[in-house]
């Protein structure tokens, strides 16, 4: 049984009883009021046809939820990847065409493949590629893209430069109004009530007859499921790096809402498990003709807000998405604009300029790293991904930077007992033939050779040393270069008289040195298994009388 749940994960669902359906289906009510405009207003977004996003919402958020380890994620369109989509495409062909919507079906099957084999492999870990500033860095570029992409629909703009007052009105109006609703009115549902508010107006004044932009005609029939039409190879070339940035960044946006459920159930998070169901929920929006989904942030804090407790929420969310595609003629009235002004309102959460001021505070370097991705998400629009993948590789070459420089200190003894950097708090030294030492960092490949050459600088300016101590608490690990720098600072350490004593090393560590010969003790090399006790020892080599046995390390 346990093997049968593995593979299909739903079956660990509780039975559905009908206290736990009238929850279920009231959370997932709740999470469909927001739902359905948002996924008109993000296929527009994406340059789809609108009917598309409520498609992504159906048998992919089933799929997805059925085989994902977290639960009560919201799976369907969501802004980031719209906006991707979008960039992806643009000069590929016309937007909400048929050649346009193949070409983002076949970005939604290779994303979703990507993500599910990497759920396969349990490759989770490559989350880890894109960093918190990276990723602030472009949403927020991403964030004032959408908002200026929206302007023509909100403002009515035209080819010729004109305005129409029509549509600006709208425009502005709901823009206001659900703004105002987010800050004193949180809880209601904001945006399904100016949706139908806008469509009672819009039909009343005959906006559409007037030459008003609106929704217009939706089909009412479902997706049949089948395979898209072959593209070039050419083109399957030049959606494969945007396939690779939509299966990161999407499965980021997932990433958020999964560790928000799983840390209010104190429970772990099923990275991999999560990866097979985002994979095969972009898979099965692809098969229903629609694009890649993703996981929203607001709705799954609605869902949870609700009083979600299982993945039956979000099939009660698809029953309801599935009405509003049979009534979708309700939505012919609906101004274009108004989807606009709910594509702002769902981005404009994006855009917080003081969280560059937060983290130059924090790190100067990564504040950089998050302003040059800010930028040149900016620069390279359309291509927006060269943002991200900006970011990645500055982000990755600080990050060899930091492991080919580690930090090695030369320590003293501070006055509440531990020891800490002598030269930035001014200490004195241990003894003063002593050079005591500390790396905090894997004695490696990338920090060996700034390991030699600190110590051998060192030794130059500093002759009269006649022991070298290395506090080697913080070497957690050693690989082959490290076990070879160590024999070539053994052997230059004896040909000038100076005696090596090793303190606090870690297990793991001393084992790959004693299996080097390097800790036989034919050459004196002295090991301690505390700190307290290698500075007492030093010590007494002079002869002090200072008693430290109160020293905290």
């Amino acid at each position: 049984m346990n093997s049968l749940q593995a593979w299909l994960p739903f079956l660990k669902w509780p039975r559905l009883s009908a206290q736990l359906f009238r929850q279920e289906w009231l959370a997932g009510f709740s999470v469909a009021l927001l739902m359905v405009p948002q996924s008109v207003a993000y296929a527009a977004l994406a340059g789809m046809p609108l009917v598309t996003g409520l498609y992504a919402a159906l048998l992919p958020a089933v799929v997805g939820v059925m085989w994902g380890g977290s639960t009560r994620l919201s799976i369907g369109p969501s802004a980031l990847t719209c906006v991707l989509i979008s960039a992806s495409l643009a000069g590929m062909a016309q937007p909400a065409s048929s050649h346009w919507v193949h070409l983002a079906v076949w970005l939604a099957l290779i994303a979703g493949a990507l993500q599910l084999l990497m759920g396969i492999m349990r490759y989770g870990w490559l989350l880890n590629l894109i960093s918190s500033p990276v990723m602030m860095g472009f949403t927020q570029a991403a964030g004032l893209l959408v908002m200026a992409s929206q302007l023509p629909a909100i403002t009515g703009w035209q080819a010729g430069g004109s305005v129409q007052v029509s549509d600006l009105a709208f425009g502005l109006i709901s823009l206001a109004s659900l703004f105002a609703a987010k800050k004193w009115l949180p809880k209601w549902p904001s945006i399904m009530l100016v949706v139908a508010a806008s469509a009672v107006i819009s039909y009343a004044i005959g906006f559409a007859e007037q030459g008003g932009t609106v929704i217009g005609a939706l089909p009412t029939s479902l997706p049949e499921l089948s395979l898209p039409p072959l593209i070039t190879w050419t083109e399957l070339g030049m959606l494969a790096g945007p396939a690779v940035l939509i299966a990161l960044v999407s499965f980021l946006e997932a990433a958020s809402s999964a560790k928000t459920e799983n840390q209010k159930d104190g429970t772990l998070w099923q990275e991999n498990q999560d990866l097979i169901g985002q994979g095969l929920a972009k898979i099965t929006s692809a098969l229903c003709g629609s694009f890649a989904t993703s996981t929203s942030f607001s709705r799954s804090a609605i869902s949870l807000a609700s009083g979600a407790k299982t993945g039956w929420a979000v099939i009660g969310t698809t029953s309801f998405v599935l009405l509003a595609v049979f009534a979708s003629p309700a939505l012919f009235h609906v101004p274009r604009a108004v989807l606009a002004a709910i594509v702002i309102l769902a981005v404009s959460s994006l855009i917080q300029p003081k969280a560059f001021v937060k983290l130059w505070h924090i790190s100067r370097i990564e504040a950089i790293t998050a302003g040059l991705t800010f930028a040149i998400t900016l620069l390279s629009t359309p291509r927006i991904y060269w943002g991200v993948l900006a970011g990645v590789l500055m982000g990755l070459s600080h990050f060899l930077h930091t492991r080919l420089h580690p930090r090695i200190i030369e320590v003293g003894l501070h006055e509440d007992g531990s020891l800490r950097d002598r030269h930035l708090w001014q200490l004195p030294a241990i003894t003063s033939d002593v050079l005591a030492l500390r790396m905090d960092a894997e004695l490696d490949f990338a920090a060996a050779s700034s390991f030699e050459k600190y110590i051998t600088e060192k030794l130059r300016d500093l002759p009269h040393i006649q022991h070298v101590c290395l506090f080697a608490q913080p070497i957690n690990r050693i690989d082959a270069t490290g076990v070879e720098t160590m024999q070539q600072l053994r052997k230059q350490l004896t040909q000038a008289h100076i005696q090596l004593h090793i303190s606090g090393i870690k297990l793991p560590v001393e084992k790959a040195l004693r299996l080097a010969g390097e800790l036989d003790g034919k050459d004196g090399v002295k090991l301690y298994r505390t700190d307290i006790e290698a500075v007492n020892a030093l010590r007494a080599l002079q002869a002090l009388p200072d008693d430290i046995s109160g020293m905290a390390i």
